[in-house]
């Protein structure tokens, strides 16, 4: 059965997420401690107990969501599966790509813990606070939500963030612009219009300045060639080039993350189990919608994770 990895992204977070996996594993806490010293902060701590608005900051919920991450692939490694003995692909949403990229071995640990605190921070500092916006539009078509946010900009920045699945795809950009795309895309028929919440408008253009600040810090950063594919989310196709892949992550500062379509691909490669590593099911419910054909299965407690062992 050919399998992919995938890393969940902002908004899976939630108080308490690690904890069960550090009490079971001296593994997990491994993971937790280098990430802590690499920061030079107590995220873990701030993980387990809160105050879940700290968390929920991006430059904290980031890196903090990556280290759950690297702590489920660092307890299946010691149960011996490997990510290159047991899947095809790694992939991940937004900053999830860099935990897919730390599991794969291209980039390490305390580096990709330090390069998304610093992705957290720069996306924060491009807008300030109160003028961008994003929101989900459900029950709209990609296309259909890229002309309402065409038409809704009007001299100002609104664009797809995120075509998450079938009939859920997020806008990001200016405020005002971004509220004339849900009262448009009402009027078109769409169920439903929210803003998210979230403390800047990411993967538009607005956090160019973002994009910037990553371009400098990937460079110095020294990625390997991965030990799976990764499937980018600017491509929606597999990369292996470390040149390659260090340029997609700063254009998906900006641009807009291709999770549909990265899910159609590992379906139209063959790939027949989604496992989705850290915290919480938001892309197994994404893959369901995406192609019902595929099966998911969640890796975040220990029992989890043990059951998935005994699979193999």
């Amino acid at each position: 059965m050919k399998r992919t990895f995938t890393f969940p992204g902002q908004g899976s977070q939630f108080i308490g997420m690690g904890k069960s996996l550090a009490e079971a594993f001296q593994v997990a806490r491994d993971v937790f401690a280098e990430v802590d010293e690499a920061l030079g902060a107590n995220l873990s701590r701030l993980m387990f107990e809160g105050p879940e608005d700290d968390l929920r900051l991006t430059e904290n919920a980031q890196p903090a969501l990556m280290a759950v991450s690297l702590a489920v692939m660092r307890v299946l490694e010691n149960g011996g599966v490997t990510l290159a003995g047991t899947a095809e692909f790694a992939a991940g949403h937004s900053l999830g790509e860099y935990s897919a990229l730390a599991a794969a071995g291209s980039l390490q640990l305390a580096d990709t813990a330090k390069l998304l605190r610093l992705r957290g921070q720069a996306m924060q500092r491009a807008v300030p606070v109160g003028e961008g916006a994003m929101a989900a539009l459900l029950g709209l078509d990609f296309e259909a939500v890229s002309a309402v946010a065409a038409e809704a900009a009007q001299g100002e920045v609104c664009t797809p963030a995120n075509d998450n699945a079938p009939g859920q795809v997020v806008v990001s950009g200016h405020r005002a612009a971004v509220e004339r795309a849900i009262e448009l895309a009402k009027a078109r028929g769409a169920r439903r219009g929210l803003l998210l919440p979230v403390s800047a408008p990411f993967h538009c253009s607005l956090m160019e300045p973002a994009a910037q600040e990553m371009r400098q810090a990937l460079a110095a950063a020294n990625l390997k060639a991965p030990s799976v594919p990764i499937i980018a989310n600017i491509k929606a196709a597999s990369v292996t080039d470390p040149d390659e892949i260090a340029k997609l992550l700063v254009k998906q500062v900006t641009g807009t993350v291709r999770w549909r379509e990265s899910v159609e691909f590992m379906a139209a490669e063959g790939v027949q189990l989604l496992l989705e590593l850290g915290a919480g099911k938001v892309l197994s419910g994404l893959a369901r919608r995406i192609n019902p054909t595929l099966e998911t299965i969640n890796l975040q407690e220990p029992d989890d994770i043990e059951a998935f062992v005994s699979t193999l």
